[in-house]
């Protein structure tokens, strides 16, 4: 397919990126290991450019992707960088926008391509299983209630993930939540969405028992 007129590398592959939509976690994995071997490190933007800076669905899934698998989600400070991408995008959705804006010094942060390509590796069978169990199903969490009820929840596991990471595995939780949001979004399963919820529920009972106890 070829983008007449595009100027910038990078506006090009994100207008390739948009005209194939991600449908799986498999295809999101796919699209990352996709990107040149020359990236080294590979930053945020580069993954961004990679899978869609438009597809809200996406973003969760990489964010989800990123706390959830080890060599990367288990870097201090990661968890809190993935919430604040979620952060930033859902309100971004949910105040109505198209094409999410992120600051600078987020696109910039970057991962070693070693580390990256070891962590898709392990990601790829976890992925490929999930992605048998999805069909297009509960579409009223696709209306436009249920896409703010997705983003509302989405938003509230963003922005208690700085805490989880003081309580041991618990990022990993919030990162089980994104992904099936992500999921969700992208096959148009609402079973998935019924499952982020209750992992979003558990998130916020985990908070509220440790702050209890504190």
């Amino acid at each position: 397919m070829k983008l007449e007129g595009a100027k910038d590398p990078h506006a090009a592959a994100e207008g390739l990126a948009a005209a194939y939509e991600i449908n799986g976690l498999e295809q999101l994995i796919d699209r990352l290991h996709a990107i040149d071997g020359n990236h080294d490190p590979v930053d945020l933007e580069a993954l961004l450019v990679q899978i869609g800076r438009r597809s809200f669905g996406a973003i969760l899934l990489l964010a989800g992707i990123i706390v959830l698998i080890p060599l990367i989600g288990d870097i201090p400070g990661v968890p809190t960088l993935a919430a604040l991408l979620v952060a930033l995008t859902t309100i971004q959705l949910l105040a109505g926008r198209k094409h999410f804006w992120l600051p600078r010094f987020l696109l910039k942060r970057a991962i070693r391509r070693d580390q990256l390509d070891k962590s898709l590796r392990f990601a790829r069978k976890p992925a490929r299983f999930a992605d048998r169990f999805t069909r297009r199903r509960l579409p009223v969490f696709f209306s436009a209630a249920g896409t703010r009820i997705i983003g509302a929840a989405t938003l509230g596991v963003a922005l208690v993930m700085p805490v989880l990471e003081l309580i041991p595995f618990s990022a990993n939780l919030a990162g089980i939540a994104l992904s099936a949001f992500g999921i969700a979004i992208v096959a148009r399963d609402g079973l998935f969405a019924v499952v982020s919820l209750a992992a979003t529920a558990s998130v916020f009972g985990l908070v509220g028992y440790w702050l209890f106890n504190l």
